[in-house]
């Protein structure tokens, strides 16, 4: 039950900072992406599996 609980919280902040750290390199870029849900996509899957990896090891 525990396991499920971490990883829907785990969900919610990814999704939240993927957005934040998108939104960044869009302001410093001066201009928003053509494709900006693969590059959002790009950024959710590398911080998920790390993120996930760590909540498997503890």
């Amino acid at each position: 039950m525990l396991d499920i609980v971490a990883f829907t919280v785990a969900g919610l902040v990814l999704y939240f900072v993927s957005d934040w750290i998108l939104n960044q390199i869009e302001i410093r870029r001066g201009a928003r992406f053509e494709n900006r849900s693969l590059v959002f996509f790009a950024i959710i899957m590398v911080l998920a599996l790390g993120l996930f990896e760590l909540i498997k090891q503890f």
